[in-house]
C-alpha cells in the first residue's frame, strides 16, 4: 500500500498530516509513504527527515494524489484535490462533512473510501486515534496564553513592595478536553478559576484541577451515550444564561469552548452580558469559526465593546504547527495500524471504529446525517 501526504493548500494551515516519526513506523510495517515537497517545511519538519526514516519526496502533487492507496491530510479537500484522487483511493482526514457538503458529494462520485476522523466513536478502543480531543488540547492551550496577553493585569497574584497584586479570574465554559487543558494552563499560571458545563459527570474533573464548578440545578444532562454533548430543554438554558450572566460580570477573563455535535455552536454570552462585564476584561471564544459562543464574536478578528475583548480565534492547533502535527500524526498512524493486517489495509464494514468514521464508500455517502442533508439539499438546490 502507498500512503500519500500532501502539502495542506488550505489558507493559513501550517499542520502536515504525517511527521516523520510517524512515517517511520508506516514503513517499519512494509508501507510506503510518499509526501509531497515541502509538507512538512511550515511544522519544521524538512524534506530531509522525511528521507531518512524511509519516505520518498515528490515534486507533482497531482502524480501524487493519483498513485496513493491512501491519502491523509489535516484539511477536507478542496474539489481540485478531488478530482486527483485516483478512483476508488482511500482518504483519512478531518472532513467535518456536514460543514463539507460539496466535497462528500465529490468523494461519493470519485468512489473514494473517505474516513473522517471528527467522526470516530469516542470509545476506549478509538482513544489514540481522537484527533478532536488532540486538536482541542492545543487549543485549550493556546487561549489561555492569547487571554494572558490580551488581558492588562497579571495572572497571578503578587506581593510586592507596593502592595499586593490579586490573581485575574478565569471563568471557562464547558469542560470537554479544551476546556480542561485552559483551567489546567490558567491555574498553572497562577489565575483563579472557576467553570462551568452542562454535563455533570465533568464537576468532579473541574474540581480535580483546583477550580470551583457552578452549573445549574437539574434532572437533565446533556452527555448523550456517544460522549457528546446534546441539546436540553429551553428551561435548562434559560437557567444557564442567568448563571452565565453572573459569572461574566464577576471575572476578569471568559473562554468558551461550547460545541454541539462537534460543529455547532450555542449562543451562551449575548451582548447584554458583555456591556456589563468590567472594562478591561477578556473573551476567548473558540467555538468562533462555529459561529461563537458570545454574539459580539467576529471569526478570526478582536472585537472591543465596552472596554471588553471579544477575541475569535481561528484553528488554533495551526499556530503550534510541530506538536499540533506530531499529535494528530500520531493519531492518523493509530488509525492505519490498528486496521493493517497481512500486508493490507482491513476495510471491516462491520467494526464500529470504521463504521462510524465512514463517509463514503464505493459511490454512496454512508454517513446518515450528511446523506439527509444532501438529499434535503437535492431537493432545494446545491449543498
Amino acid at each position: 500500500m502507498r500512503i500519500g501526504v500532501p502539502k495542506e493548500t488550505r489558507e493559513g494551515e501550517r499542520r502536515v498530516a504525517l511527521v516523520p516519526e510517524s512515517c517511520k513506523k508506516l514503513v517499519g510495517k512494509g508501507i510506503a509513504v510518499a509526501v509531497e515537497s515541502g509538507a512538512g517545511a511550515a511544522s519544521f519538519f524538512p524534506d530531509d527527515a522525511y528521507r531518512a526514516v524511509g519516505a520518498t519526496i515528490e515534486n507533482d502533487v497531482g502524480a501524487l494524489l493519483g498513485s496513493a492507496d491512501f491519502v491523509t491530510k489535516v484539511q477536507p479537500p478542496s474539489l481540485a484535490e478531488v478530482g486527483q484522487l485516483r478512483e476508488g483511493s482511500l482518504l483519512l482526514t478531518t472532513l467535518l462533512p456536514i460543514k463539507n457538503l460539496d466535497i462528500v458529494r465529490a468523494l461519493a462520485e470519485r468512489k473514494s473510501t473517505a474516513f473522517s476522523t471528527d467522526c470516530i466513536p469516542r470509545i476506549t478502543r478509538a482513544q489514540a486515534m481522537d484527533t478532536l480531543s488532540a486538536m482541542a488540547n492545543v487549543a485549550g492551550y493556546k487561549a489561555v496564553l492569547i487571554a494572558a496577553n490580551e488581558l492588562a493585569k497579571y495572572f497571578p497574584m503578587l506581593m510586592t513592595a507596593a502592595g499586593t497584586i490579586f490573581s485575574a479570574k478565569v471563568f471557562v465554559i464547558g469542560a470537554g478536553v479544551a476546556g480542561l487543558q485552559a483551567i489546567a494552563t490558567a491555574k498553572r499560571l497562577g489565575a483563579t478559576v472557576t467553570a462551568t458545563d452542562t454535563r455533570k459527570a465533568v464537576a468532579e474533573q473541574i474540581q480535580s484541577l483546583g477550580a470551583r464548578f457552578v452549573g445549574v440545578e437539574s434532572t437533565e444532562d446533556a452527555q448523550s451515550a456517544s460522549g457528546y454533548a446534546q441539546e436540553l430543554s429551553q428551561e435548562f438554558y434559560r437557567k444557564q444564561t442567568e448563571l452565565i450572566a453572573q459569572q461574566c460580570a464577576a471575572h476578569d477573563v471568559v473562554i468558551t469552548t461550547a460545541l454541539i455535535g462537534g460543529v455547532k455552536a450555542p449562543l451562551l454570552i449575548t451582548a447584554d452580558m458583555v456591556r456589563k462585564m468590567q472594562p478591561g476584561a477578556v473573551i476567548v471564544d473558540l467555538a468562533a469559526e462555529a459561529g461563537g459562543n458570545c454574539a459580539l464574536t467576529k471569526p478570526g478578528q478582536t472585537v472591543i465593546e465596552n472596554g471588553v475583548k471579544i477575541i475569535g480565534p481561528l484553528n488554533l492547533p495551526s499556530d503550534m504547527p510541530r506538536d499540533s502535527s506530531t499529535l494528530y500524526s500520531r493519531n492518523l498512524a493509530t488509525f492505519v495500524l490498528a486496521f493493517w493486517q497481512d500486508g493490507a489495509f482491513n476495510l471491516d464494514l462491520n467494526d464500529e471504529i470504521i463504521k462510524g468514521a465512514l463517509v463514503t464508500h464505493a459511490g454512496q455517502v454512508l454517513h446518515a446525517p450528511s446523506k439527509a442533508a444532501l438529499e434535503t439539499a437535492g431537493a432545494s438546490g446545491p449543498a
